[in-house]
């Protein structure tokens, strides 16, 4: 049998980990890693599975490459707790476990991301396919503080069906979610060298907004495409002068 294990990690999900773990609860294995909730996200996470482990958090990568080292299965999905698996994908996942074709070592998938409560079709969002299926011994995760990448040797095919993921219900949530992620982006840039550069605030921001905005048709996602546009322009902005914060500090440090 070729065994699945669907791995997520978790902090104070305790609003989305139900859902989540609920669409997945066909799989052989669930195992969720938490960094220390605060909330109920570790007894909801329960209901599901007995495979949860609490580890001190030391970046996305190393949580799900944790996740990975005690995973059981063969083949492993991951998702993220806004994330949910419709019963068209679960069905085309399992089918692809029990074929194991071995000329692919990964599947990806199309995501249908929700901003503010609406699927956003344009804004290069749609269908921003991810490898999320794949054969446990031939991937492995970059160790970075944040937007950690899978490694994955081999060829990848394509599933049809969407994943859905249900981002940012509200702008303060946005907020809160930018800044965190800017200033782990800023340190993973500064860690690996990364020097900053007058042009990565004058010209990055606006022309992300032109990309998304523009020839990637977010203004047919109307006022939420306007609004993502823009946030997405302020959060390459915010990420670099994060950057220039540090590198700066860091030289008048060495002076």
């Amino acid at each position: 049998m070729n065994a699945l294990t669907v791995i997520t990690i978790a902090r104070d999900e305790e609003r989305n980990i139900v859902e989540c773990l609920e669409s997945v609860r066909w799989a052989d294995q669930i195992l969720v890693v938490d960094s220390g909730s605060k909330d109920r996200t570790v007894e909801l996470a329960r209901r599901f599975t007995p495979d949860i482990y609490t580890i001190e958090w030391q970046g996305y990568g190393h949580a799900r490459n944790f996740a990975l080292d005690h995973a059981a299965g063969k083949w492993i999905l991951w998702l993220d707790a806004d994330e949910r698996v419709p019963p068209g994908l679960a069905k085309e996942i399992r089918e692809v476990v029990t074929r194991d074709e071995p000329g692919y070592s990964g599947y990806s998938v199309a995501r249908r991301a929700y901003f503010l409560g609406k699927w956003i079709k344009h804004c290069g969002w749609y269908p921003s396919r991810v490898v999320r299926l794949f054969r446990k011994e031939q991937g492995r995760f970059s160790e970075t503080r944040v937007h950690e990448r899978l490694e994955l040797q081999g060829e990848v095919g394509k599933l049809e069906q969407d994943l859905l993921h249900f981002t940012d219900l509200n702008l303060q949530q946005y907020l809160t979610k930018s800044n965190k992620y800017t200033t782990l982006a800023a340190e993973d840039m500064t860690a690996s060298g990364k020097t900053f550069r007058l042009w990565d605030l004058l010209v990055r921001p606006p022309f992300l907004f032109m990309k998304m905005y523009v020839f990637r048709l977010g203004f047919l996602d109307g006022i939420h495409g306007l609004v993502l546009s823009v946030l997405s322009s302020a959060y390459v902005f915010s990420k670099y002068a994060k950057l220039w914060e540090l590198t700066s500090s860091g030289s008048r440090g060495s002076d």
